[in-house]
């Protein structure tokens, strides 16, 4: 009997240490060699001795209305698990597949390619969607993704079922993101085209050494929660010419990232390129390390954009930097929300735990459609530190603009328009 009591003792210790394992907060990725760095990752040509791996080789039929999700697995499967350098071509054609992963590990010698030169089309029933997105790349340690295809969502019927993940708690459940990339490193992803997606069109989360070149996102602006290219807990990511015509936020990023470059976007309609929100989950990452630059946004609800929660938990945002950004009737051009989903005339909740340091704002010009153009609102607890404004010009057709600031003493450089507060 003492001997069955031991035993149950040291099971529920260990029952309640990995609990207490599984609790704890998530970590970013390591980032590890960097294998495209120095190479010209826009040319593409058949390595010495890869093998094609056709789609259709394994029952897929480009006709739009036949399943071809088991084909798609099968040439997956082909490609990733069979020795030697293979490519996983989707040829010229409509081909229909549901919700289906791309798992690794691979073992191709060097990244793996899959070629999209048709379209892919998700299928239409919500329901079939348990996974919670459509098409996931998991665990591979090199990709490319690229060939000029489309991948449309068809998320026009999921639109009104979406339900708003930043107004709802825990439990809501976003529409499935298009594209998912979770655990890839040194991924390439390239000269693909996404329309229509029911949730995000492309999300990277948990990955390190990821470029993501000449994507084009189109969905319609009244698209609900459909951002461009979501980002969370990774590492050394670069995006580059990239245009981006969506429903939400063009490009989003959360707790978890560091080290990422935004170069050459054009953004709109949209919502703008968001940092946040933060501090709406406890252990939250901080956010580190984004520049966003040579950027163009027309008629967006928002440009540039840091936004953190209220009366909610800690985390942290800095070296950030906005430069060299064009607007065009952009509705809230430069914004710092510490208030977020708060009424910013009269918000009686408890401030933002979220500190938010070293971010700077240069060269940015253009046309606005709101009287604030500049909106600084930081922590009463916890005031945002070296916030640096250079060189802003900012108008409005017809009616003078303002600046707004709370908790926060800015450093001025050069032409003020708005002046400062």
């Amino acid at each position: 009997m003492a001997t069955a009591k031991r035993v149950e003792i040291v099971i529920l210790c260990f029952a309640l240490a990995c609990c207490c394992v599984n609790a704890g907060p998530r970590v970013r990725p390591i980032a590890g060699p960097d294998i495209y760095k120095g190479q010209n990752i826009a040319k593409d040509s058949l390595a010495p001795g890869e093998k094609i791996v056709n789609v259709m080789n394994f029952g897929a039929i480009p006709d739009g209305e036949f399943d071809s999700t088991q084909a798609f697995m099968d040439g997956w499967r082909a490609a990733c698990k069979s020795p030697g350098q293979n490519r996983l071509l989707i040829p010229q054609g409509r081909f229909l597949v549901s919700s289906m992963f791309f798992a690794g590990p691979c073992m191709s010698p060097k990244p793996i390619t899959v070629q999209v030169v048709g379209t892919v089309l998700a299928t239409t029933d919500i329901s079939e969607y348990e996974n919670g997105e459509w098409l996931m790349f998991e665990d591979i340690a090199g990709l490319k993704l690229i060939g000029g295809g489309t991948f449309d969502g068809q998320g026009q019927d999921s639109w009104t079922q979406t339900e708003d993940c930043e107004k709802s708690g825990s439990t809501c459940v976003r529409n499935p993101s298009s594209l998912y990339f979770n655990k890839v490193t040194n991924g390439v992803i390239q000269n693909i085209k996404s329309v229509n997606s029911k949730g995000f069109h492309v999300f990277v989360t948990n990955c390190a050494n990821m470029r993501l070149r000449r994507i084009g996102i189109t969905a319609p602006d009244t698209s609900p929660n459909t951002d461009g290219i979501h980002i969370s807990h990774s590492i050394n990511v670069k995006l580059s010419k990239c245009n981006i015509r969506t429903g939400d936020d063009c490009v989003s990023m959360i707790q978890g990232v560091n080290n990422v470059t935004i170069n050459r976007v054009n953004c709109g309609p949209g919502h703008g390129i968001s940092i946040g929100s933060l501090g709406k989950y406890q252990n939250e990452l901080e956010v580190r390390g984004v520049r966003v630059l040579n950027c163009t946004f027309s008629g967006t609800d928002n440009g540039l954009r840091i936004k953190t929660w209220p009366d909610k938990y800690p985390g942290a945002a800095s070296d950030i930097t906005f430069s060299d950004i064009s607007m065009l009737n952009v509705k809230r051009p430069i914004i710092i929300d510490q208030e977020y989903q708060c009424s910013p005339a009269n918000c009686q909740k408890k401030p933002s735990l979220v500190k938010v340091s070293n971010i700077a704002f240069t060269n940015v010009r253009g046309t606005t459609i709101s009287p604030i153009a500049v909106d600084l609102r930081c922590s009463k607890q916890f005031p945002c530190q070296n916030i640096k404004i250079s060189n802003i010009y900012l108008k409005h057709a017809s009616s003078p603009i303002s600046t707004r600031c709370a908790n926060i003493k800015p450093v001025y450089i050069g032409m003020q328009q708005p002046p400062p507060c």
